[in-house]
């Protein structure tokens, strides 16, 4: 995988921004490749896609492209907030690609989260567009990447070193049955494991329920919390994300 844009694409544009799409879409289409099924290259969608950029023609999974130079930040400026919305609580909301550039213009870190790792509650509503704008009243969106957990987030590049393409697929392919889980389902496993991305690697199911009132907070029609917290720690171990070792103990596996 070559981590370097091919510049000579950017010679007839002069916007920042259009370079940077320019070249970004470009290293994405010939140098990544599917992290579901690994068939490469992607194909681009065609101008004008709501949300998505490319996609897989073997496997159908669907991308969209961000991209930023130097670290990347926890909130991502994206497009409008209806579409954004309305894809997210539909069946083929995309997965989304991360890319973040040098100032020599190469790829430091390209991560994928996918899309089963996305809720609504991670998408910011901004403030409409002035009267006096182009699109008055448009309403955009930012998408909250600290509610995403670390099993969520799936490096093909990570700190300009390339990851192993089997790394990458195992750690995509073990998340999948999140897409089988109802949104509310869904919400209350990625809660929990964003309560265990904060305890060491092996950790108890005392300290898990110390996090009772702050999923309270977040599922306040549940008056069984600690019942929900065990369930998705079954749920987890389950699915090889945890292991358990006894006695209330566990172990993260990612």
């Amino acid at each position: 995988m070559n981590l370097h844009f091919n510049q000579s694409l950017a010679k007839n544009y002069k916007s920042p921004s259009q370079i940077i799409r320019v070249l970004s879409e470009n290293w994405v289409a010939n140098q990544s490749y599917c992290p579901n099924c690994n068939n490469a290259p992607l194909a681009e969608f065609t101008n004008g896609k709501p949300v998505a950029d490319f996609y897989c023609a073997h496997c159908s999974e669907e991308y969209e492209l961000k991209s930023k130079k130097a670290k990347l930040s926890n909130i991502i400026n994206d497009g409008a907030y209806d579409i954004m919305i309305e894809r997210i609580n539909s069946d083929n909301n995309p997965n989304f690609f991360f890319l973040t550039y040098s100032q020599a213009l190469s790829v430091n870190n390209f991560l994928i989260i996918p899309k089963q790792f996305f809720k609504p509650d991670m998408i910011i509503k901004r403030k409409p567009l002035s009267v006096t704008a182009k699109r008055a009243g448009w309403v955009g969106c930012n998408i909250d990447l600290r509610k995403v957990p670390e099993s969520g987030k799936v490096f093909l590049v990570k700190n300009q070193q390339v990851i192993p393409r089997e790394n990458v697929t195992e750690q995509f392919q073990k998340t999948l049955f999140l897409r089988t889980q109802s949104i509310t389902s869904r919400g209350w496993t990625l809660d929990v494991l964003q309560c265990i991305d904060r305890l060491d690697t092996n950790f108890s199911l005392n300290q898990v329920y110390a996090f009772a009132d702050l999923l309270k907070i977040t599922h306040p029609e549940n008056n069984h919390i600690k019942d929900k917290i065990r369930q998705q720690l079954q749920v987890l171990r389950d699915r090889g994300i945890i292991e358990f070792i006894g006695r209330g103990q566990y172990r993260k596996l990612y």
